[in-house]
């Protein structure tokens, strides 16, 4: 192969991989108003639930999942999971918590930069009041 081609050969490869890069979570800024009621109110998704996110990227969650109220931003009540972690990605990886709002997942609370990353459509849950 000579080097003209190694060149160009070398930049299909590098449009082909950033093409295939993941797209970033799409955000918004939003503000928590951190919930007052003491214990905090705690509920439990009575089915599994599969959530394809904007990004492609799937989470499911799980049966019997615990999630305690944290507060509330203007697209519905904030919950974040008990004894375990939720992660959402894109490009990069944000810790999340569950917006709910009428029973329907609406999307996704970033406690680590203050944002709300929507559903392009929300998703019924099935939830169960503990406290």
């Amino acid at each position: 192969m000579s080097f003209p081609r190694m060149g160009w050969a070398t930049g299909l490869v590098a449009i082909a991989l950033l093409s295939g890069c993941a797209h970033s979570v799409p955000t918004e800024p939003t503000r928590l108003n951190a919930a007052i009621e003491q214990p905090a109110k705690v509920i439990r998704l009575e089915r599994e639930a599969l959530i394809v996110l904007p990004t492609g990227y799937k989470r499911q969650l799980r049966a019997d999942s615990k999630w305690r109220l944290v507060g509330s931003i203007a697209q519905g009540q904030v919950f974040r999971p008990v004894d375990s972690v939720l992660t959402i990605e894109g490009r990069q990886v944000h810790e999340a918590y569950l917006v709910i709002s009428s029973g329907l997942l609406r999307g996704f609370y970033l406690p680590g930069e203050s944002n709300y990353a929507p559903l392009q459509a929300p998703v019924p849950l099935s939830i169960g009041e503990i406290s």
